[in-house]
This record gives structure tokens, sequence and C-alpha cells, in this order.
């Protein structure tokens, strides 16, 4: 008897997803690929909440094309990263302005914190509201040095 109950769940189950209820979590899956692009395999995009996904679609449709994430969720990086917790993406659009990526992004709802980088990628995530620019690494040292100079 018992036997017969399982095989009738599991029956029911594969009707259930042949049916298409449970296929909705596949259609998001696929679409989620119509959203954004990632830069190469090894990018961990999977992991991204609806509502940073979200973010991405509204990048999208704003500018008129596909975001390309080139860094997702990090497991290494500074403490108390977005990205650590899989809550942020650095993004960048073939052709179109940082400037432009970054009004859509601030107009996304649920935005938190937008920041660009020098070398034209944009990072967006679904913490606290703040803004932010930086440049690391050469950049830093040569405006220190202009600095020293004067």
């Amino acid at each position: 008897m018992l036997a017969c109950m399982i095989a009738l769940t599991s029956f029911f189950a594969s009707e259930a997803m042949a049916s298409g209820r449970h296929k909705h979590a596949a259609r998001i899956e696929k679409g989620a690929a119509k959203i954004y692009t990632v830069q190469t395999p090894r990018v961990r995009h999977r992991c991204f909440p609806g509502k940073l996904r979200a973010i991405l679609l509204h990048i999208a449709r704003q500018v008129g094309r596909r975001p390309l994430v080139t860094s997702g969720h990090r497991s290494a990086g500074r403490r108390g990263s977005l990205h650590r917790k899989c809550l942020a993406a650095d993004i960048r659009v073939q052709g179109v302005p940082v400037k432009r990526i970054v009004d859509a992004a601030r107009s996304a709802p649920a935005i938190g914190g937008v920041g660009t980088y020098c070398n034209g990628i944009v990072h967006v995530d679904v913490g606290p509201r703040r803004n932010w620019h930086h440049c690391g690494g050469l950049a830093r040292l040569a405006r220190r040095a202009r600095l020293a100079a004067r």
C-alpha cells in the first residue's frame, strides 16, 4: 500500500512538471540568459537574487542592450563585499556610454550601490544606497605624483 502511494505521488509530481506548473523556474533561468550575458563561463551568476536580475533587466531596457556581467559572486575579496553574498554584479554594455549605464542603474527599483571604475566597469548591487567612483592602481599613483609635484 505504501509503495503504491509513493508511486502515485511520484507520478503526479512528474505530471505537474510536464503540465508546466513547475516549468516556471526553468523559464526564469532561461529568461535570465536574455537579460544579460556573462563575459566568461567562469563568471558566477546563477545565485543572483530576483532583485539583482530585475536591476539588470531594467538597465537592459533603458539602454537597449543586454549588459555583459564581468563579475558576479566571488568567494574571495574584500570583506563586506556584496559580491561575496552574490548580491552584486560588475557590468559593462558594449557601445553604451558609462554615464548612460549609471543613469539607468540609478533609476532602477531596488538599486543599492552604483559604482564606477576607470576601466569602464559599472558595479550594481542590492545593498544600501550609495555611489562611488574608484580609480585604483596606476591611475591613483599618477594622481598622487601630480599632486606631490605641485
